[in-house]
């Protein structure tokens, strides 16, 4: 695969049949061979690590650890993330409030880099630099083919308490309160300014009985009609998964017959991202507006703002953009060495996913909502991942991506620019 990259100039990427970017690309890449980087090497439950490639996705690799008792500290909330795109492209779930994002998981890992090398990289080692450079690079440093990340230990069920709010201030409160509870999972939901639920759960033993949230029952409809509730292991790592949080709402698929006619096998993040790839190639609804005389913007962002400004992006965003729910998910800065590219905001700090498009009258300029959060969370102290578009100018851009250690990766391990640069691929769709 490394030495594919070096086949001519055009910028290469991998060549695989989904991706979990939401962004579209302006030139046709060189895809890289990377279908068969998806083993599972070796887990040790014993010593709270496994070995795995890089293209592993996520549902295959839990189906491995599963039966050892155990699972990966953070297992991303779609089946369809793989192990590598969650290091270079920031992975995070409601296990971050106790261990932080998936790249601060990782122990160890193997990249292959445009000149036909395979490097290993530990935090301690000659390649330090790039081990600490991986995250947020999107594959323009190199790619991961092999990770040793950690491990945790799992019971069989787990049990879920739902707690409801009207004031933002006092959910922000109680989830800060939340860090230091005895839970294994913290994570929340605002369905409205005055209408938040708190979502902490813990690894149980046993259940009397479990909640399906696979097929015609939909999870997040369930956090404002139960206080409790308990799933296995495996329905609950996948809970968002089924419905893509919230956003099957978008293709029809909760309405009961549509669910029953698509089937429980169609039902989750893989069927939805093949039709809406479909639509985004043939722009079918995006024509259809136009001839009325709308345009739709898509704001899909995880951006991420220190715990004491969480509540001020929650105003300025229900204000200025009005996409519910938003998903909330509090995340703890762990990191024994610090990422470059994606600085922490802060010892603790807030995940708000949002996930929708606005319709609006012709007449705003390009990414005129995307923009105004961007700003806001700039100003707010906080830093957004760069999975959908982004429209930052390029000197701001570096200087909250860490442009000049960037630069100093580049020079190192890529210096013909074989893989491609990060402002041009996240901001100039390239």
């Amino acid at each position: 695969m490394a030495r594919a990259s070096t086949r001519d100039d055009v910028p290469t990427a991998l060549d695989k049949p989904l991706s979990n970017l939401f962004r579209d690309r302006n030139i046709k890449q060189q895809g890289l061979p990377a279908a068969e980087l998806v083993n599972v090497l070796e887990v040790d439950g014993d010593a709270g690590w496994v070995d795995v490639e890089g293209m592993i996705p996520y549902d295959a690799l839990l189906d491995a650890t599963l039966p050892h008792g155990v699972a990966p500290r953070v297992v991303p909330q779609l089946k369809s993330i793989t192990v590598g795109g969650a290091v270079a492209g920031i992975g995070i779930e409601a296990t971050s409030f106790r261990h932080g994002l998936v790249h601060e998981t990782v122990l160890e890992m193997d990249v292959a880099l445009p000149d036909g090398r395979i490097v290993a990289c530990t935090p301690d080692n000659e390649h330090a630099d790039l081990f600490t450079g991986m995250p947020n690079s999107y594959g323009t440093l190199g790619y991961a083919t092999r990770l040793r990340i950690e491990t945790m230990p799992v019971k069989d069920f787990v049990a879920v308490h739902h707690r409801r709010f009207s004031d933002p201030g006092e959910f922000f409160a109680a989830l800060d309160a939340a860090f230091d509870d005895d839970i294994d999972f913290l994570d929340g939901v605002a369905f409205a300014a005055d209408d938040l639920v708190l979502t902490t759960a813990r690894f149980v033993d046993q259940a009397r009985e479990t909640s399906d949230y696979t097929f015609e029952e939909i999870y997040y409809r369930s956090l404002r009609e139960r206080e409790t509730d308990h799933l296995t292991t495996r329905d609950y790592l996948w809970r968002w998964d089924t419905d893509w949080f919230w956003c099957s709402r978008n293709l029809g698929a909760q309405h009961k017959l549509v669910r029953r006619l698509l089937g429980r096998e169609r039902l989750g993040s893989r069927f939805y991202q093949g039709i809406m790839r479909w639509n985004s190639r043939w722009r079918l609804l995006e024509t259809v507006e136009r001839l009325g005389g709308y345009r739709r913007e898509s704001v899909i962002q995880d951006v991420d703002v220190p715990l004491a400004t969480a509540p001020d992006f929650l105003a300025v965003f229900l204000r200025e953009i009005g996409i519910l729910p938003v998903w909330i998910c509090p995340v703890r800065d762990r990191s024994a060495f610090s990422s470059p590219l994606f600085p922490a905001p802060a010892d603790r700090y807030v995940n708000f996913g949002f996930w929708d498009t606005l319709r609006f009258c012709i007449g705003y300029p390009t990414g005129h909502f995307n923009r105004i959060v961007e700003r806001a969370v700039t100003e707010l102290g906080g830093i957004k991942s760069l999975y959908s578009s982004s429209f930052y100018e390029e000197d701001e851009f570096e200087r909250i991506y860490g442009g000049e250690a960037y630069r100093a990766l580049k020079d190192r391990y890529d210096p013909t620019g074989a893989l491609g640069e990060l402002y041009a691929k996240c901001v100039r769709e390239r």
